[in-house]
Formats: C-alpha cells, structure tokens, sequence
C-alpha cells in the first residue's frame, strides 16, 4: 500500500479557497491517480493529480484534470456525481472501516457521507455540506456532455472536525484514497491513487486505502 505525507501550513487558512490552488502546488505534497485497476473493461486513463496539505483545522486538497469529455449534470447535494466528470477523497480517520466519502464533479457539487460499507450510508446534510469550501475552475453551472481536450482543477477544503479529527500538533495516522470517475460519459473510467484488487469497478473498499499521515 502506498503512504502519503501531508505537510502542515497554517496559514491556507487566511487564503479565499480559489487561492489555495497555487500554494498546494509549490508547498504541498502532490501524487498522481494512476492505478488503473480495471484495465481491460476501463482503459480510458484521463491524467490526474492531487496536490495537498492541511492547516491545522481543514484537509486542502487541488485535484487537476487533462480529459477528453466533460460533463455536469448533477447540481443538487447528494445527487449522484460519479456519473460526471469526478474526483473522489475517501477518509478512515480511525484506520478502521469506518470511513467518509467525498465525491465532487467538476462545478463542485458534493456527495458525502459516513459509512461502514456501501449500503446504509449516514448522508451529511446540507448544513454539514456547506463547511466544505470548494473552488471549481469550470464555474458551478450545469452542462451536458461536452468533447475536446479539457483541463480542469477543483480545490476543496474539508474541515477535520466533520471528520471527528482534532490537530493538536502531534501526526495523525489515516487511512484513504483517491479516485478519478465518470460512469456516463462517453468514456467511462474509474482510477485509483492506491491500487484496488477487485474484479469490477469498487471504491468503496477501506481494505484497499492507502496510509496518510497528517504532519
């Protein structure tokens, strides 16, 4: 399993989200999803990195994305967002199967919840949904399917205490992974930063996460 050190820098903090991009990128700690687990069914393998760190009270974290189709659909909270073009951070905060999803498309709408397997998640509502800061570079209206050669990033901030972490300047040991997914567009894929050993497409697998540590 891979291991991910994130740095801490307090002040991102004092930075509006849509500023964050640029330091992640020179200060933070950056890896590419790049697993293709499924390769036969899904070879389709858009480039994606993440560029990330914390500050003390929030995870930071740009994903970037090169991609020949774009697509937008969904707009409302917890609606099904995997189906565009999307970015996945998964989070065991205790290293154990209980674990958090963060799924966002590209305009930023989010699908969180907290669970212990795929079935019977406790979604967050919209209440917790709003601490999550996010700067989507492709705006945050709705589009269909759109083809080309696109790239984009989107920058989130999730706080840890909505993850039932405390910093108190000690490491804190995570588990997690990222993905990179998009099940209705015109080429669909699903690729992972730590390697999954599945025989059909699941993320939803905190054996498989990958081990973080929050400086």
């Amino acid at each position: 399993k891979k291991t991910l050190t994130v740095p801490h820098i307090p002040f991102l903090d004092e930075m509006h989200i849509s500023e964050v991009a640029t330091t992640l990128e020179e200060k933070g700690e950056r890896r590419t999803i790049d697993s293709l687990n499924w390769r036969e069914k899904f070879p389709y393998h858009p480039l994606t990195t993440i560029s990330i760190a914390h500050s003390g009270s929030h995870i930071y974290i740009d994903f970037f994305v090169r991609c020949n189709y774009l697509r937008a659909v969904n707009y409302e909270n917890q609606s099904p967002v995997s189906q565009d073009s999307c970015v996945e951070f998964f989070i065991a905060p205790n290293c154990d199967n209980h674990y958090w999803n963060f799924e966002f498309n590209c305009i930023g709408t989010v699908n969180a919840s907290h669970r212990t397997e795929r079935k019977n998640p406790t979604r967050l509502n919209d209440k917790e949904l709003d601490k999550i800061k996010r700067y989507a570079s492709c705006g945050t209206r709705p589009f269909n399917e759109i083809e080309g050669l696109f790239t984009w990033n989107l920058t989130i901030a999730i706080p840890l205490d909505l993850i039932g972490l405390k910093y108190d300047g000690s490491p804190i040991n995570v588990k997690g992974n990222f993905y990179k997914c998009a099940s209705a567009t015109s080429l669909p894929h699903y690729i992972s930063w730590n390697p999954i050993n599945t025989e059909n497409p699941d993320f939803h697998r905190p054996d498989f996460f990958g081990d973080i540590i929050l400086q």
